[in-house]
This record gives structure tokens, C-alpha cells and sequence, in this order.
């Protein structure tokens, strides 16, 4: 009688053909979103060098946009999530061009706030004009219903359970 013991060969996990093809297209459609991205982006910042606002600036206005108060720089480089140094930087060349100012806090003369200007208004809205002239050069081989059928689909993407809620 033979005692040796065999050891059994580790089972081999075969993808079944229904999930090849379908991480085919997941790989794909991951890298079409990061072109798509990328390309968004290059026309954006295109559009905002006559503007003299970099993204990471616009960034900055239009996170401070969205605060019910002013918020301290704390308080925009969290949101930001950068360091607090980067958040000085944008301030003081958002300052320069007069698109928003730092006021002390009524409560806590320690404490700076930072406050969205007429100009930083201004900017906001030649901002958004510059987001979406990049996007409509992007989107222009869709029609509307293609377009309203994308949107209806990164809507769906684009829920995201664990973000913090928008104010400041």
C-alpha cells in the first residue's frame, strides 16, 4: 500500500466568457473617461489663459462660491484637500488681481476669512462660460438626445455616498 500524500493542485479559476468581454469594456470605457477627462481639461485651461486664472485658482473661487460665509483658509484647504500653504499661494495671487479679499472674523480677530469680490463674481461667471464652451467642443458629435442620455448615465456615476456635505 502506498502512504505517500499527494498534495491537491490549487484549483484554477477560469473566467467564465461572459466576464472577459465585460472587463474588456470596463478597461475601455476607464480609459476613454480619463482621455475624455484630460482633454476637458487641456481645453479649459486654453480657455482660461486669457483669463489669467489657472485651474487650481479657479478651483479656489468657485469652492469659495459655494460657502454660506466666508471661510477661513483652513476651511478651503480642507475642502480643497491641499495643504494650507497651497491655499495661501492662490489667495494671494487671487488677491493681487482684486477677485477677492481676506477680512478679519467678527468673532475671533485672530481669525482670517476670505471674501469673494464683485471680480471674483465676474471671473465665476467668465469661468463658467469657459467650462462650457470646453465642453460643448467635446460634446459636439452628440446630438441632444445623446447628450441627455450621458448625462442620465454619469448622474448615475456620479453619486458618491461618503462625500462631505458642500458648505464651508
Amino acid at each position: 500500500m502506498d502512504t505517500r500524500t499527494t498534495e491537491a493542485a490549487p484549483p484554477v479559476t477560469v473566467p467564465a466568457p461572459a466576464q472577459a468581454p465585460a472587463d474588456e469594456v470596463t478597461g475601455r470605457l476607464a480609459d476613454q473617461l480619463l482621455r475624455l477627462s484630460r482633454r476637458l481639461h487641456r481645453a479649459q485651461r486654453r480657455l482660461l489663459e486669457p483669463l489669467g486664472i489657472t485651474p487650481a485658482q479657479a478651483r479656489l473661487l468657485r469652492t469659495l462660491a459655494h460657502c454660506e460665509e466666508p471661510p477661513r483658509m483652513a476651511d478651503l484647504a480642507q475642502r480643497l484637500d491641499v495643504v494650507p500653504r497651497a491655499v495661501t499661494t492662490l489667495v494671494d495671487a487671487l488677491e493681487e488681481q482684486h477677485l477677492l479679499r481676506r477680512v478679519p472674523d467678527p468673532h475671533n480677530r485672530r481669525v482670517i476669512r476670505i471674501e469673494l469680490l464683485d471680480g471674483g463674481r465676474r471671473a465665476l461667471a467668465d469661468l463658467r462660460h469657459a467650462r462650457r464652451t470646453a465642453a460643448a467642443e467635446i460634446l459636439a458629435p452628440l446630438d441632444d438626445a445623446s447628450r441627455a442620455a450621458l448625462t442620465g448615465l454619469l448622474a448615475a456615476l456620479d453619486r458618491d455616498e461618503t462625500a462631505e456635505p458642500r458648505h464651508c
